[in-house]
């Protein structure tokens, strides 16, 4: 693994900070313009990765071998990407780092991840960092790294947002982890939190509820069920942050679009890696996955 890093620096930080993939795709380079906001705001290190693939080197005679090792020139190339992130946050007051890394991309930032306060990748890309399409690179850093991470989606809105932090919960643990991990998030930013808790419309909350019956009354009921249970969850999170402002809501509806539709006005939508689905042994949910393919706003998937 090689480092870049400015000249204020003695050496590599252990802490790696804020954690960004970049594979030198413009959707890439946002994430990369995400990640100096984010670190200016938490007052860490921001630390930018390429990772690149080891080619396998197999010679049929020794007139085949290339006067460059091709490991070489795969790093020389990573370096050159690397190079276009460093310009990219030039006038970022803070610490910042640079690093190459061989093997998989995201077996590279899970590992690294462990070192950092958080990760921010782009939906995707042009094949390192962020994959040929969600569902790679961009589904599986949140299902694997140790800490939380943000896709950052095509149509993002500014790391400067004013919007308020949204966070999904269902009664699941992997929840009521995101939900704290939201309220720190709202915290940081000075934005207002939105605990949603989405029900479900007809047959589909049977999966969750499988002893209620399908009626418009049974709906509301546990829609003041839910509500209630909510408002509680909202006055142990005001005691936690009594500085912050918290609403609760329980819409009726598919989750999916529900919270989709939530991303294109909040800063931060913000749910854990699965929850009370039908496969919950499934490291990253349905639900997850689904709205990470279609949000519009940057979405941070908790591990629990």
């Amino acid at each position: 693994m090689s480092a870049q890093t400015n000249p204020s620096e003695s050496g590599l930080n252990l802490e790696l900070g804020v954690l960004v993939g970049f594979d030198g795709s413009e959707l890439a380079a946002q994430a990369v313009r995400y990640g100096a906001i984010e670190a200016e705001r938490r007052r860490t290190v921001l630390t930018v990765v390429t990772a690149y693939e080891l080619p396998t080197m197999i010679y049929p005679n020794m007139a085949s071998i290339p006067s460059e090792p091709e490991d070489e020139k795969a790093r020389k190339q990573a370096e050159k990407t690397l190079a276009e992130a460093v310009e990219l946050v030039r006038d970022h007051p803070g610490e910042k780092s640079f690093l190459t890394a061989p093997g998989d991309a995201a077996g590279v930032i899970t590992t690294l991840s462990a070192d950092a306060e958080i990760i921010i990748v782009g939906a995707r890309g042009r094949g390192g960092f962020v994959g040929r399409a969600l569902g790679s690179v961009s589904t599986a850093v949140p299902a694997h790294a140790h800490c939380p991470t943000i896709v950052i989606p095509h149509h993002a809105t500014s790391a400067e947002s004013h919007g308020p932090v949204a966070v999904a919960v269902d009664g699941s643990e992997p929840a009521r982890v995101a939900m704290v991990t939201a309220a720190a998030e709202a915290a940081v930013r000075g934005a207002p939190l939105e605990v949603i808790a989405v029900l479900p419309a007809g047959e589909e909350w049977l999966y969750w509820y499988p002893d209620l019956e399908l009626s418009s009354e049974a709906t509301a009921r546990r829609q003041r069920q839910l509500t209630e249970s909510l408002e509680k969850e909202a006055a142990t999170l005001a005691e936690q942050f009594p500085d912050l402002a918290v609403t609760t809501s329980v819409p009726v509806g598919d989750p999916t679009e529900t919270l989709v539709g939530i991303s294109s006005r909040a800063q931060l939508t913000v749910m854990g890696t699965r929850g009370r689905g039908r496969i919950r042994s499934a490291l990253l949910g349905s639900v997850s996955r689904g709205v990470l393919n279609h949000a519009e706003g940057p979405v941070m998937v908790v591990p629990s």
